[in-house]
């Protein structure tokens, strides 16, 4: 009887100096879906958050941006905050549903990325790297273009080359040479291919090539999807992908690569979401981080009209601005 009554009295003075979450069972859980580009700088940013809010544990879920927004809106995944490498996923698969605004965040580019490993790698420049993915024996690819905005991005690199060199029938000849096994459901799983020589040349946005340390190709503006001040020529590349319904279509245009982020309405923890949006988009802080990783901010970050500013929370507001 005295060894369990002072068994029991360790147990308490044990449960009674643990931290309240401890107690709990768990720390206060933000749920976070992403683009797969985002994982380094979102890790970054993950950590430098938690240090400021130890109560709150940030769990995040990285994917194509299209398969990530349809989990939420078609699978009924919960979630507090969203952010795509394409801001129009979120005006297509939560708005107004599911989400009440849409904040631009980023931006990024695309670029041909290989590694020493690489075949014709000591050859391959800014002038003939079409000539090179043609090349019987040349291993590339890019993500799948229905799961991932990254995929339909680098069809339409290929369209804009095509139209930019002026040369008929060069996205089929380059798209010919590309095995389907290549197209990947995320383009950050590109990454390890190439890493292991599994696969020659790869296309990713800017940021990803940096921060992962690969080589790249950097394109002309014209063709790079990085400059809204060509989206009038980004226009003619457009792309067919899966719609909402099975067997339906949707045709992606060309545009320049932007950056979305939102808060989901029935956010399990829209307390925690808030702060962590109010982190995101400081200059200061998540911005910066980005910035420092290839990826460059909206200071400040933007959404398209005033009605949609309304919606969002006076805890970020101040971060972002209206603008089309």
């Amino acid at each position: 009887m005295k060894k369990t009554f002072i068994l029991k009295l360790i147990i308490t003075f044990i449960v009674m100096t643990l931290p309240l979450s401890v107690q709990a069972g768990s720390k206060n859980k933000l749920t976070i879906f992403h683009a797969g580009s985002l994982t380094v700088p979102f890790a970054k940013i993950e950590k430098d958050f938690e240090a400021q809010h130890p109560d709150i544990d940030v769990q995040r879920e990285a994917g194509g941006s299209t398969k990530m927004a349809r989990m939420i809106s078609e699978v009924g995944k919960p979630a507090d905050i969203m952010a795509s490498a394409d801001y129009k996923v979120i005006d297509n698969n939560l708005i107004p549903k599911f989400a009440n605004f849409n904040i631009r965040f980023a931006t990024n580019q695309l670029v041909l990325c290989y590694t020493d490993q690489s075949k014709d790698s000591d050859k391959i420049n800014k002038d003939n790297w079409h000539e090179i993915l043609q090349k019987k024996g040349v291993n590339w690819g890019h993500s799948d273009p229905n799961l991932d905005p990254c995929g339909y991005r680098s069809l339409m690199v290929l369209q804009l080359a095509e139209i930019f060199y002026n040369i008929d029938g060069l996205y089929q000849k380059i798209v010919d040479n590309r095995p389907k096994r290549n197209i990947r459901p995320k383009s950050v799983e590109l990454v390890n291919l190439l890493k292991t020589g599994n696969m020659d040349y790869a296309w990713e946005y800017l940021s990803v090539a940096i921060q992962h340390n690969l080589k790249f190709i950097k394109m002309d503006e014209h063709i790079n999807l990085g400059h809204y001040q060509y989206d009038v020529f980004y226009k003619q590349a457009k792309v067919k992908v899966t719609g909402k319904q099975p067997g339906t279509w949707i045709t992606k245009k060309g545009k320049s690569c932007t950056y979305g982020v939102t808060m989901i309405k029935d956010a399990p923890n829209p307390e925690a979401a808030k702060l962590f949006l109010a982190f995101l988009l400081s200059p200061d802080h998540g911005l910066k981080t980005l910035k420092t990783m290839g990826q460059p901010p909206f200071i400040p970050c933007r959404v398209p009209t005033q009605k949609m500013a309304d919606f969002i929370p006076t805890d970020f507001a101040s971060f972002v601005q209206v603008k089309e």
